[in-house]
């Protein structure tokens, strides 16, 4: 595509720094699964040790990486494109991009990011931590898609071409809150699943205990 050969490359794009993020934490999942399996038993404090740490990674991506990036990317995406494709994925790129391909970007994130979350326990950080994380992440690519722009005249999405300053100001201000509601909205969730979860494994118990 065109404007992957200019200033920042793919990299300047969410869609793109999403997958990314998508990949590291799905492949830190496997990473996890295989390491269970190989400890399990073993008696070694160490490999445990280390299981843990690679425990606490994976949960800390999905708390503040990859469930509100991704669910975020998936939502402001479709609402726009829905509103108007042209400020946001110009049909343009259909000849770059086919549909399928738009679809793998735009919003099989979403499933597998919930297939995730339902089949594993994930332990969230301290909320504080957490939202402080997830303003940095969303504070620090402001910052650079205004960087793009200083650099090369021209923004990163073309809807803020046609907004006026104010405009872009309350936008930016309005993702960042967006950004923090999601990593609420995960953590809420998160709980939901396994405490219905739990109390579900203890109507199961109550039986047997009788």
């Amino acid at each position: 595509m065109p404007s992957h050969q200019t200033y920042g490359g793919s990299w300047k794009f969410l869609t793109f720094i999403d997958l990314v993020i998508q990949a590291v934490f799905f492949g830190i999942c496997v990473l996890t699964d295989l390491s269970s399996l190989l400890t399990r038993g073993s008696g070694n404090q160490e490999q445990e040790r280390q299981l843990k740490k690679l425990i606490s990674l994976r949960d800390w991506m999905l708390a503040v990486l990859a469930f509100p990036v991704g669910v975020f990317v998936v939502a402001v995406f479709w609402i726009i494109y829905a509103y108007d494709r042209e400020m946001i994925y110009p049909k343009l790129l259909d000849n770059f991009i086919p549909g399928w391909l738009n679809h793998g970007m735009h919003t099989t994130v979403l499933p597998f990011i919930l297939i995730e979350m339902r089949t594993s326990h994930h332990q969230y950080p301290s909320r504080s931590s957490g939202l402080t994380a997830i303003c940095t992440f969303s504070v620090g690519y402001i910052l650079w898609v205004c960087w793009v722009h200083h650099v090369t005249g021209m923004w990163v999405y073309p809807f803020l071409e046609h907004i006026g300053p104010g405009a872009r100001i309350i936008f930016f201000g309005s993702t960042t809150i967006l950004m923090n509601f999601l990593y609420l909205l995960g953590e809420v969730l998160n709980n939901y699943i396994w405490d219905t979860h739990r109390s579900m494994e203890e109507e199961k118990e109550k039986p047997k205990l009788e």
